[in-house]
């Protein structure tokens, strides 16, 4: 790549300043600075020159050296911990700000910073937010030295432990400044031009020169600065080959310019500078209110509580549930075999197995003893144990674990046809333009210019990916204000597409609070029945969540080598001897298995009898049942004996499908066998043994109760309590297509109107300007308030 030059003035290759003296070279290439120079020199000798390929000078200058030591603070462990957001023995994890992202030239630099430095393992930008997420290891490179490497090849992160708090995005800064100065320069624009629209004459056209140069001064920083967003997006789109919805803006705002640029040349006209700027002020206004718009829809969503669950919190020695937004630091959690760890703490009590697959993709459950701090999204493997909370829960944390795209399923799906739409809209559009256009030319050449500007602005396809995205957006607020939190929006469109539903049973349709428990076999002492009750609070599985209420806890025994088996039970050694519980197959080691439910006893491999469960089903589950069958095919699905059929086939009917001991793999065979018959298929299952299923289904719901499961495979997740109103839930997802679909057919109808005036050459483009945010406003108002409206006829 040349160097470039202009007259006499050399340009910096690293970063595009003008050269003082040419005396700083490399290879030929000149420098402002010996800073800049060295970037340079790193990035050739780490062969990512390709950097300079993508941008001209994308750099950022160096002239001002960063102070030595400014980094030193991060060395301080107590800083590093608010920092880091997960550490274990081989990586750590940390996002930091970087404002000095501006293009593809950074995201290429940035997503290479391995190339840099061995110790860095990876690097993902979020360009919107202008973040780097960086994992390295601590090993080879310490987090001062990461700051420090990103400093020196111009990226220095802007780091303020005051904003670590979890705060709403406040919109785009850049963006209001450019629509200040836009509005600014229109209004004083304007103002000139009065004279202009009353007309001048005599010895008052003297002035009519210098007027119009004033505006044409005025318009040079809208068109220069304010109107970048629209020219780089468009320009950006046109390099990979396909037109966005910012080309036809960015065409209209470049033809008045030019075409009023002309006018004041050759003094034929005052120009359109008036109309241009408007086009800039009200299409930036129209921006900002739906950035501010998607960002108030987003931050209710994360903070209706994300995930309807709770954790149990230690008080007094009770076991106390508490919703994840209520616990504080200093709070000690008691954490459970399979449940998720909400937030970092110190492990204070037993021994921590813990899977941080979540975080690092690595299965291999790592160990923690007393003393050690534990990451929040981790999950445990092992039996109870107890950490103090230091930092409060990042609920955006794992609201990033829960959207994050490793847990979503591997299957392809194809775009949403609205953008689809879209992008044959802009197609069609200058088409139209260009045929105004060639009418114009032959009929009168004076409206040539108006058509065209009017056409591409009037008819922008703003509103089209406006009524989907914000009609997804109301319908995923009032879902999560009811506490039924969806994965992403394609959900909403899943679940309006189900035909046939299963359930599983237990902790589903039967609620692991209303059970009526027995005991048959030897008498157990009040030793035992503590061994019985601390072996089962490890688990999360309903029949241990029943057995631990039913039995009580009067005490704490030690648990060592705690195993649960899915499907079948838990052991571990308790107070020094191995308890069982679970299946009689698993138990006793033999196959045949009374009927009824049960969770079987055996101590140091002796059996000592059943804990016999009487299901009772939730209260709300006959209307749920009720609701459903006029319209949906129905499964149950139970890791149980039929000892509960003949409740079942009253309930559902004898056209349902109910199958008894049915493993986790077995589950999963059915639900791919329904699919294979052409069926779209939503699981509803307690996320423990429905894994599988819930993954595999179209529509995974994971129902909650007062523990603390974290559900991955799942698509949704439901508070048991709201299990009755899935009907109501589904039929608004089926409402939010309605909508839609309405408003496209709004939209269009706006267009056509619109186009119907813009090609007679009669409309303004600064009444153009006007209505195309305004009809994205109308779409905003009628996606509002027709799901809202849905949501209250529907009592949801």
């Amino acid at each position: 790549m040349p160097t470039a030059a202009t007259g006499k003035q050399t340009v910096c290759y690293h970063c595009g300043e003008n050269c003082q003296e040419r005396k700083v070279t490399s290879n030929g290439k000149y420098f402002c600075c010996e800073g800049c120079k060295m970037v340079y020199q790193l990035l050739n000798q780490s062969g990512l020159c390709e950097y300079y390929d993508l941008n001209g000078q994308p750099g950022t200058n160096q002239r001002i050296a960063v102070r030595k030591d400014k980094f030193a603070f991060l060395e301080v462990d107590h800083i590093q911990r608010q920092l880091i957001s997960f550490a274990d023995d081989k990586q750590t994890h940390i996002t930091f700000y970087l404002p000095q992202i501006h293009c593809s030239s950074c995201l290429y630099l940035l997503e290479n910073l391995h190339r840099l430095h061995a110790g860095v393992i990876s690097a993902v930008v979020n360009f919107t937010r202008k973040e780097v997420a960086i994992v390295f290891d601590h090993n080879k490179v310490s987090l001062r030295e990461v700051a420090e490497l990103l400093t020196s090849i111009g990226y220095e992160p802007y780091i303020s432990l005051n904003n670590l708090g979890l705060k709403k995005s406040p919109v785009n800064q850049q963006m209001l400044y450019r629509m200040g100065i836009a509005g600014f320069c229109f209004a004083n624009i304007m103002l000139i031009s009065f004279p202009e629209y009353l007309g001048l004459e005599g010895s008052e056209k003297a002035l009519q020169g210098v007027f119009r140069m004033l505006n044409f001064i005025l318009a040079l920083p809208v068109v220069f600065y304010s109107a970048i967003p629209f020219f780089s997006s468009g320009w950006k789109a046109l390099k990979h080959k396909h037109l966005n919805i910012d080309a036809p803006i960015a065409l209209a705002i470049g033809i008045t310019f030019g075409r009023s640029v002309y006018e004041v040349v050759s003094g034929a006209g005052g120009g359109y500078f008036d109309s241009m700027s408007g086009i800039v002020f009200f299409m930036l206004v129209g921006r900002v209110f739906q950035d501010k718009t998607y960002q108030q829809l987003s931050f209710e969503r994360d903070f209706t509580s994300y995930f309807p669950v709770a954790v149990s919190v230690l008080k007094d020695d009770k076991e106390i549930p508490t919703a994840l937004p209520d616990i504080k630091v200093g709070d000690t959690l008691v954490i459970h075999n399979e449940e998720l760890i909400p937030a970092d703490g110190i492990l204070t009590r037993g021994r921590g197995f813990i899977d941080y697959s979540f975080v690092t993709g690595e299965s291999l459950p790592v160990t923690k003893e007393m003393g050690e701090i534990v990451y929040a999204g981790g999950k445990q493997t092992g039996s109870v144990m107890e950490i103090l909370v230091v930092k409060e829960v990042a609920q955006s944390y794992l609201a990033k674990l829960w959207s994050d795209n490793d847990f979503k399923r591997n299957e392809a799906k194809s775009g949403s046809f609205v953008h689809l739409l879209s992008r044959w809209f802009t197609y069609i559009l200058l088409g139209i333009a260009t045929m105004a256009a060639v009418y114009w030319s032959v009929v009168d050449s004076s409206k040539v210019w108006n058509a065209i500007t009017a056409v591409l602005i009037v008819a922008c396809p703003c509103a089209l990916l406006l009524s989907n995205t914000f009609t997804n957006g109301v319908i995923l607020r009032i879902l999560g204000r009811n506490k039924f939190y969806l994965r992403n929006a394609q959900v909403i469109e899943d679940m309006a597409r189900i035909d046939h539903i299963v359930f599983d049973k237990t902790g589903t349709l039967a609620s692991a609070h209303e059970q009526q428990i027995e005991y048959f076999g030897r008498p157990l002492s009040k030793r035992q029945l503590l061994q019985i009750a601390t072996l089962a609070a490890c688990s999360n599985h309903p029949l241990s969540k029943g057995l631990v209420k039913y039995i009580g806890r009067t005490g704490k025994m030690p648990v060592d080598d705690f195993r649960e088996v899915t499907g079948n039970g838990v052991e571990g050694l308790v107070g020094g001897h191995l308890i069982k519980l679970g299946a009689y197959a698993w138990v006793a080691g033999k196959n045949k298995q009374p009927e009824g439910t049960a969770v079987y006893v055996s101590c140091d491999d002796e059996m000592q009898g059943c804990f016999q469960f009487s299901n009772q089903f939730r209260e709300s589950v006959p209307e749920l049942v009720k609701s459903l069958k006029p319209h949906y095919s129905l499964s149950v699905l139970s890791g149980d004996n039929a000892a509960g059929k003949a409740s079942l086939e009253q309930l559902l009917g004898p056209d349902s499908v109910i199958l008894f001991h049915q493993k986790p793999e077995d589950k999963l065979r059915y639900i791919q066998s329904l699919q294979r018959h052409g069926k779209k298929v939503m699981m509803v299952g307690d996320g423990l043994n429905d894994a599988g299923a819930l993954q595999q289904s179209n529509v995974g719901i994971a129902v909650t109760e007062d523990c603390n499961n974290f559900t991955p495979a799942s698509d949704a997740i439901i508070d048991a309590g709201q299990l009755s109103r899935i009907p109501a839930f589904i039929k608004l997802c089926k409402v939010n297509k309605r909508i839609v679909v309405a408003s496209f057919i709004l939209s269009i109808a706006y267009n056509i109107v619109g186009l119907s005036f813009a090609v007679q050459g009669d409309l303004s483009p600064l009444i153009a300007a006007i209505l195309m945010p305004a009809s994205s406003l109308s779409i905003l108002l009628v996606t509002f308030g027709s799901g809202n409206i849905a949501a209250r006829l529907l009592k949801c």
